[in-house]
């Protein structure tokens, strides 16, 4: 498991760092729109009609990584009490096996789930996701609409450090891609075509989609680095157990045979005598 783990999490990593670039851009794009335009969008809007608050919860499918799914799940939990303190009703979301087995065994509902391919996550599997948290965000309230979404992931830092994060991916914060600029500077002229309203209702899902595939990504190296981890980890504490065994299976053998050594000497001794 842990050579099979430590060949899978150079593909995570380059597939993080590839899809960087997209997101960045396209973080950027949203940002333009948002900023120097004066259209409002349901994503970017706050809800007031409702307390419900949709939670997602990514862990893995198998277990093997150490805290890596606990971690998650527990980062979960205190979002959950801190929301429920404010006063508002929290559903949750699962993707993985380890939050779906640990929400079912405890008899709490799920919203909807995912399972199946947490180390190796598709763009098939992120759109799908998007797509229903975004039908849950913009749905009336008597059909489960929701006011927030916010998406609990392990954030992949190096190999050796993996940390739960939570974002608020709905509606849309955009913080990145936005310059300081000088009072005295004249900001850029944008024109949108066909118009803004079309712009956003392009780039808005687009966006979303990428920051969940994002998040899936991010896991994904992040598992692969706790189970390489936690199997090595698992290895030699197996080494020295086999060790430790190997070394009192020889003494007591050790014993034996000096022990049969003793009896055969006593008997030769009293036939002597």
């Amino acid at each position: 498991m842990e050579l099979i783990a430590a060949s899978r999490i150079g593909k995570a990593r380059d597939r993080v760092t590839a899809a960087t670039p997209y997101s960045r851009a396209l973080t950027r794009a949203v940002s333009a729109v948002a900023t120097h335009s004066n259209v409002s969008h349901s994503l970017v809007t706050e809800r007031t009609d409702t307390k419900r608050v949709a939670v997602l919860v990514v862990t893995s499918d198998r277990g093997m990584a150490g805290a890596y799914s606990a971690s998650a799940i527990r980062e979960a939990e205190r979002l959950i009490g801190r929301l429920t303190e404010q006063g508002l009703e929290p559903i949750v979301y699962a993707v993985g096996r380890r939050a779906i087995s640990y929400y079912t065994f405890r008899g709490r509902e799920l919203v909807q789930q995912w399972a199946g391919n947490s180390d190796a996550p598709s763009v098939e599997t992120a759109a799908d996701i998007a797509e229903t948290l975004l039908a849950a965000f913009e749905a009336p309230v008597d059909e489960g609409g929701v006011a927030e979404l916010h998406v609990v992931y392990t954030h992949f830092r190096n190999m050796v450090s993996q940390a739960p994060r939570v974002i608020r991916l709905l509606p849309l914060e955009i913080v990145e891609g936005v310059e300081a600029r000088d009072e005295n500077e004249i900001p850029p002229l944008y024109e949108f075509e066909p118009s803004p309203e079309a712009v956003l209702d392009a780039l808005l899902p687009m966006y979303v989609r990428s920051r969940i595939y994002t998040c899936l990504l991010q896991a994904a190296a992040s598992e692969l680095a706790a189970r390489q981890r936690a199997m090595h980890t698992a290895t030699e504490n197996a080494e020295d157990l086999v060790r430790m065994y190997t070394r009192l299976a020889n003494q007591a053998r050790q014993a034996e045979i000096t022990q049969e050594i003793s009896e055969i000497v006593s008997g030769a001794d009293a036939l002597a005598s």
